[in-house]
């Protein structure tokens, strides 16, 4: 299969636990926003109702990624 570059884009608590906001990761062509989520190690965060934006488009997590994309988390915001 065929790999396709995708730029992650990560706030709050999700770039802490990534360990930066910015990341480029290499994946299979035909892998999902969800799926590429839960290989980052946030499945939790998506079961909490994190957002998936891809080129500032919010999206389901059965979106499938393109070449070149920026796909943001948006993990959800806790008040206090």
């Amino acid at each position: 299969m065929t790999s396709i570059t995708v730029h992650v884009l990560a706030f709050g608590p999700a770039a802490e636990r990534l360990g930066g906001r910015h990341h480029t990761k290499d994946v299979q062509q035909g892998t999902t926003a969800g799926a590429l989520a839960v290989s980052l190690g946030l499945e939790d965060w998506l079961s909490m109702g994190m957002a998936l934006a891809i080129n500032g488009e919010r999206v389901e997590r059965d979106t499938v990624l393109g070449d070149g994309v920026e796909l943001a988390l948006l993990p959800p915001v806790s008040g206090g």
